[in-house]
């Protein structure tokens, strides 16, 4: 099985038991720091690194 290199912003969400919504609202208010984007598309890209910060800002194991 092929791991997936980055993450969209729906599993990302899914993982920190937010909506995508408001995972989106946190980046806009800077609670969050900006992902990249995908070059094609424009959708955000996290690495798991990043989701595991993520969960750290929110107080999340």
């Amino acid at each position: 099985m092929v791991e997936k290199k980055y993450l969209n912003a729906g599993e990302v969400a899914a993982s920190l038991g937010i909506s995508k919504q408001t995972l989106i609202k946190y980046e806009q208010k800077t609670m969050f720091p900006k992902p990249r984007r995908n070059n094609l598309n424009g959708w955000r890209e996290y690495t798991v690194e990043e989701l595991n910060k993520l969960k750290k800002i929110m107080g999340r194991p």
